[in-house]
């Protein structure tokens, strides 16, 4: 059986004051739930005092984003072991606003992914279609696109570190939420892919969670969803109730 992950992506939200405040009240709510992955992904400048907070939990701390190279003149980046020293254990990588705002492509996200897990981290590599795409039919045509040339240099046993998210743009932030129906056919259909560029073992195993507007009142029809392991959480995961409900599906 696939152990659900729930994880709580808070963008550029949150000083280190707010973080360690979020945290308090955060971890009484969660002192018992232990049926699920936790993961938190503060922005770079709070990871510190994340990490800090989070000791003795079974929350573990994530990057958003972190750079394909280990060093060099690439002002502004944060490399995959830089990450590893302040103490996450896993990074976000090709998140849909990577993608929208800051031109990531499959290419890219392939290198980020690669230089993940030779450090020792455990990807979050994101997936999905925006609203254009998905009224013309394009849905598995593009979901397919970016997970095979994103997993493109990717083995078997790197894929078996891997958590993917699938995370349907127009769902993000709009208050608009796939079904658990659709979310569930996309999931079957990247369980597919994986299958077939990997082993039918290994898609049988991968955790796949789901990012889209996720909230306390739809968290559980999701993951009553066999395909369903878990979820990518945005907006709702910077509040410690709500998140802690979602923890608590």
């Amino acid at each position: 059986m696939r152990r659900p992950v729930i994880a709580g992506n808070w963008k550029m939200h949150k000083t280190q004051a707010e973080t360690r405040a979020f945290f308090e009240e955060f971890k009484p709510l969660v002192s018992a739930s232990r049926h699920c992955d936790i993961i938190v992904a503060p922005p770079f400048t709070a990871i510190a005092a994340a990490v800090d907070a989070a000791k003795g939990t079974l929350i573990s701390i994530a990057g958003q984003d972190g750079c394909w190279e280990r060093a060099g003149a690439f002002t502004g980046e944060i490399s995959m072991p830089m990450l590893i020293e302040a103490g996450c254990q896993s990074v976000i990588i090709g998140h849909s606003e990577r993608r929208k705002y800051f031109g990531e492509t499959d290419a890219i996200v392939n290198r980020k992914l690669k230089a993940a897990i030779e450090a020792g981290l455990q990807p979050i590599v994101c997936v999905g279609e925006d609203q254009s795409e998905r009224d013309a039919g394009h849905t598995e045509q593009l979901i397919e696109r970016q997970f095979n040339d994103g997993m493109a240099t990717l083995t078997g046993p790197d894929f078996s570190r891997i958590l993917v998210a699938y995370e349907p743009v127009w769902a993000i932030g709009t208050g608009r939420t796939a079904t658990p129906e659709i979310a569930a056919e996309v999931h079957a259909f990247l369980r597919r892919l994986a299958a077939k560029r990997f082993t039918p073992g290994l898609a049988a195993s991968a955790r796949i969670l789901y990012g889209g507007s996720v909230k306390p009142d739809n968290i559980r029809g999701l993951m009553a969803q066999e395909e369903i392991d878990g979820a990518l959480v945005g907006g709702a995961s910077l509040d410690a109730r709500s998140f802690s409900a979602i923890v608590n599906f």
